[in-house]
């Protein structure tokens, strides 16, 4: 699928969903709402403090539960492992792999990463033959982005098989490892079509980028 007037290909979305993980955290958000209220009633101004979070709906589980999923998926994250995996995968080829993890509640995954890329300056390179590993985890749906030159080459069976593998790492809560995969994935992919040449440099930050 081409994004409207900016010949990027914005792929499959993915999304996983996983049940015992959200009983966990709503168990865990309980208990620290539990513990809050106790703190805030033996404080001097206890009540006034209770009213101000009734008010700003401190007791609504499910806001809490979307915080703490992004909080959860960040924690578990090995930053150094998914770098240390983009720079092996650039250094078969002259694209370009980039990272990004939204802590926003994202409702519509695609334009949101398609917004990014181009914030990103990922459509700069010199070859057109950039992607992106967008991921938002309070929704728990990522889009994988890929620039006009990716688009001339790639298949549509690619993009659904790359999502399809990443949720069910995902879906076992083993976020870095999904990720890894995703850039090993991805990095195959560009070196079988724009593989390394003498004068390729690095033209984009491999950290892995959050707002």
């Amino acid at each position: 699928m081409q994004g409207a007037g900016t010949g990027l290909d914005i792929r499959v979305v993915g999304y996983w969903a996983v049940e015992d993980s959200g009983r966990e955290e709503a168990g865990a958000v309980e208990e620290e709402i539990t513990a809050f209220r106790a703190a805030a009633a033996a404080s001097p101004a206890g009540e006034a403090v209770l009213v101000v979070a009734e008010r700003e709906e401190v007791g609504d589980l499910r806001k809490w539960c979307k915080v703490m999923k992004a909080r959860t998926f960040l924690n578990q994250l090995r930053h150094e492992d998914i770098v240390t995996a983009i720079q092996a995968a650039e250094k078969k080829t002259s694209g370009e792999i980039r990272v990004f993890i939204t802590r926003k509640d994202v409702v519509e995954p695609v334009k949101a990463a398609q917004a990014q890329f181009i914030e990103m300056g990922l459509q700069n390179t010199r070859k057109r033959n950039a992607v992106l590993l967008f991921i938002a985890p309070r929704t728990r749906q990522f889009a994988i982005v890929g620039d006009t030159a990716v688009h001339a080459r790639c298949g549509e069976e690619f993009w659904k098989r790359l999502t399809s593998e990443m949720s069910a790492y995902f879906q076992k809560s083993e976020f870095t490892q999904g990720i890894v995969h995703g850039v090993h994935m991805a990095g195959n992919l560009l070196a079988a079509h724009f593989p390394c040449l003498p004068d390729d440099q690095n033209e984009l930050p491999d950290e892995v980028e959050r707002d």
